[in-house]
C-alpha cells in the first residue's frame, strides 16, 4: 500500500452531527458490494449510510447533472447538517462536483469526501470504448451495457458522456477534506490520472493499493481509512 505524502484533515470532530451518503458507480446500485460492506460496518457504530438509487427514474437517460440534482434534493430533505459523501467510480465524480457546487453555488454543505476508484475523467476518457466505439455511441445515440445489479443488458444514451464532459474535475477548487483509495491494477480508472489529481491538493490523501477497480481485496483498507477519516474507533464493537 502506498500513501500520498500529504495527509488530508479529517472531515469533522468525533460526535459532530452529520449525514453520510454513498453514491454508487455506473451500472451499479445501492446493493453494490462496497455500499453493502460500508453500510454494515458503519451501522455497528450507529452511523446511517444513505445509498440513493442513481439509476432512477430511468437508467437509459442517466446524466451527471441528474445525479447531482438527485443527491442534492435527498440531502435537502434531511435536517440541516454537513454531509460526508462516499463515491465509487462515476459516483466519485458526482461526489467531487457535489462538493464543488456547495463551494461555488451554495449547495448543501459537504464536510468530507471518500472517493473509491474515482472516474474523474469520465467525460473525456476515450480509452475504454476507443475512438470508433465512442463514435458509434455518438452517431447511434445509444450504448448497450450489462447492468451489474441484475445482469441485464440495458441501453444508455450518449447524453451521459456529453453531459459528463462539462464537469472538469481538474478545474475544481474546493478544499473539502478528501481521502481517495485507488487500485494500482485498475483497468477502468487510470491510477496515474488519480495521482495527478491528488498530487497538488494538500487537502487530499491518496492511498494506492495493489488491487483492481472493484477494490474487492482492499475493503479492509477502505474501512481503516473510513474510520480514520470519520474518527471512529474500529476496535469498538
Amino acid at each position: 500500500m502506498q500513501e500520498h505524502a500529504l495527509t488530508a484533515p479529517r472531515a469533522h470532530g468525533a460526535g459532530a452531527p452529520r449525514h453520510h451518503f454513498f453514491l454508487h458507480g455506473l451500472a451499479s446500485s445501492p446493493q453494490s458490494g462496497k455500499a453493502t460492506y460500508l453500510t454494515q460496518q458503519l451501522s455497528r457504530h450507529h452511523v446511517a449510510l444513505r445509498c440513493p438509487d442513481l439509476n432512477q427514474p430511468d437508467f437509459s437517460t442517466l446524466t451527471v447533472t441528474r445525479m447531482l440534482d438527485q443527491v442534492e434534493e435527498a440531502i435537502r430533505e434531511l435536517s440541516p447538517a454537513p454531509t460526508v459523501v462516499f463515491g465509487s467510480s462515476l459516483g466519485a465524480l458526482v461526489a467531487l462536483h457535489l462538493a464543488e457546487r456547495a463551494d461555488k453555488d451554495g449547495g448543501p454543505p459537504v464536510a468530507g469526501l471518500v472517493l473509491l476508484s474515482p472516474a474523474l475523467e469520465f467525460g473525456t476518457n476515450r480509452t475504454r470504448l476507443g475512438e470508433e466505439g465512442l463514435a458509434r455511441w455518438r452517431d447511434t445515440g445509444w450504448l448497450e451495457m450489462t447492468h451489474h445489479a441484475d445482469g441485464d443488458v440495458r441501453r444508455l444514451h450518449y447524453e451521459l458522456f456529453l453531459d459528463a464532459s462539462r464537469y472538469d474535475s481538474f478545474a475544481t477548487t474546493n478544499e473539502v477534506p478528501t481521502v481517495i483509495v485507488q487500485g494500482r491494477q485498475d483497468d477502468v480508472v487510470d491510477p496515474s490520472m488519480v495521482e495527478r489529481f491528488a498530487s497538488p491538493r494538500s487537502h487530499v490523501r491518496l492511498v494506492v493499493v495493489d488491487d483492481g477497480h472493484q477494490l474487492k481485496d482492499s475493503l479492509d483498507v477502505v474501512w481503516t481509512e473510513t474510520c480514520s477519516f470519520l474518527e471512529i474507533d474500529p476496535s469498538v464493537p
